[in-house]
C-alpha cells in the first residue's frame, strides 16, 4: 500500500515526534511503499494567499506554475492510497501548519471539481482508501466532545469526503496527556503500534 504521512510539530523533543517515529517504524515494518512529509522540517508556508483565493478555481498547471512550492504535494497526494496524519491538537483543531496544508494543497482540480451547471463539488483522490488521525490532547476526552471536537469533524467530514466513497477513517487519540505522568506514556505509544497494524494490515 502507498501511505502518505503528513506530520506537524515544530520541537523533535515532543511526544508527538516519538509518536511519527512508532507510525513510520511500523509501516516500514508491515512493508508499506512511504512518503513522509514534516510540514516544520521543510518549513511548509501554510499561508493562503491573494493569488490563491483568486484563482482557486482555474486551469491546474497554471496554479502550479505560478506555485512550484506545492507541486510535490500534490503529487503525493494523488499517489497514495492511504493518509495518516499525525499533529498535537490545539485548541480543538490542527495546528496552523497543517490547517494551511489542507486548504492549500486539497484545490480545485486537486482534490474537487465543480462540473459546470452542477450545485455540489465532484470529489478527486478516489484513489485514498484510508484515513488515520494519531493525535494529542491536553485535555480529556469528555472535554473535547463538550467542545465539539473540530478537528476531528475536519478530518472526516470535510476532506474525507474529497476522498473514495468507501474510506476508512480511524482516529488513534490519546487524550488528557497533561495528566499522564511521562513513565505511563510507554502505554499510549503501544497503543498506536497496535492500531497501525490493525487499521493498515501487512502489504
Amino acid at each position: 500500500m502507498k501511505v502518505l504521512v503528513i506530520s506537524a510539530h515544530p520541537s523533535e523533543n515532543s511526544y508527538i515526534h516519538s509518536l511519527r517515529k512508532v507510525v513510520l517504524h511500523e509501516l516500514e515494518v508491515l512493508r508499506h511503499e512511504v512518503r513522509h512529509r514534516d510540514l516544520y522540517a521543510e518549513n511548509f508556508n501554510p499561508v493562503f494567499s491573494a493569488y490563491e483565493r483568486v484563482n482557486h478555481v482555474g486551469n491546474l498547471e497554471q496554479k502550479l506554475q505560478a506555485l512550484p512550492d506545492l507541486r510535490s504535494h500534490v503529487e503525493d497526494i494523488q499517489w497514495a492510497d492511504a493518509l495518516v496524519l499525525v499533529y498535537p491538537t490545539w485548541w480543538s483543531g490542527q495546528p496552523a501548519i497543517l490547517k494551511g496544508w489542507i486548504d492549500r494543497v486539497l484545490m480545485n482540480e486537486v482534490a474537487w471539481v465543480l462540473p459546470e451547471g452542477a450545485s455540489r463539488i465532484k470529489p478527486l483522490l478516489g484513489n485514498i482508501r484510508n484515513v488515520i488521525v494519531v493525535t494529542t490532547h491536553g485535555s480529556t476526552k469528555f472535554v473535547n466532545a463538550l467542545q465539539g471536537e473540530s478537528g476531528k469533524r475536519t478530518a472526516f467530514r470535510s476532506i474525507r469526503l474529497m476522498f473514495h466513497l468507501r474510506t476508512r477513517c480511524h482516529w488513534i487519540g490519546m487524550y488528557a496527556l497533561d495528566h499522564i505522568p511521562h513513565a505511563e506514556r510507554g502505554k499510549l505509544i503501544t497503543k498506536v503500534r497496535r492500531r497501525i497494524r490493525r487499521y493498515l494490515p501487512s502489504a
